[in-house]
């Protein structure tokens, strides 16, 4: 609903209205925000056809159990995403690695850039002249000090 076009549509459907999408993705960005999606204009008396799924009622039971199962397995791939990512993150820590971003500037970027607004050159000048943000700017000064 947050995209513009799709909220216009949504406005304009009535009960009884049909609507057929091409493929899922066309009603959210996630499996619970299209559950969500067909959920809302189920309620409000709008069927929704899915051309990828043969053509599928999603508000019937048929389409219901087919949301239910999409659904499930995305929320268990996200949870093995995150399993992942924290057994991941746990292994580096204990191989004393150290997880961070890696600075914007090198080490003679920073003094430059010290050097430089020491002299009176503006955070946007230096900015632009490095091709990174002001608040990189900022903390290549601030690792000085």
């Amino acid at each position: 609903m947050q995209r513009p076009g799709f909220a216009r549509l949504v406005d304009r459907l009535e009960t009884g209205d049909v609507l057929i999408v091409t493929k899922l993705d066309r009603l959210g960005r996630n499996a619970m925000g299209v559950r969500a999606t067909v959920e809302m204009l189920a309620n409000e008396g709008v069927r929704v056809h899915c051309l990828a799924l043969g053509g599928v009622d999603l508000t019937s039971p048929a389409g219901k159990m087919i949301m239910a199962v999409i659904t499930a397995v995305a929320e268990f791939e996200r949870d093995l995403l995150i399993e992942r990512t924290q057994a991941g993150l746990s292994r580096a820590k204990a191989e004393g690695k150290k997880l961070r971003r890696r600075p914007a500037l090198t080490p003679d970027q920073q003094a430059e850039v010290r050097r430089k607004r020491a002299e009176g050159h503006s955070l946007g000048a230096l900015a632009k002249l490095y091709g990174v943000s002001r608040a990189a700017i900022q903390r290549a000064e601030k690792r000085a000090g």
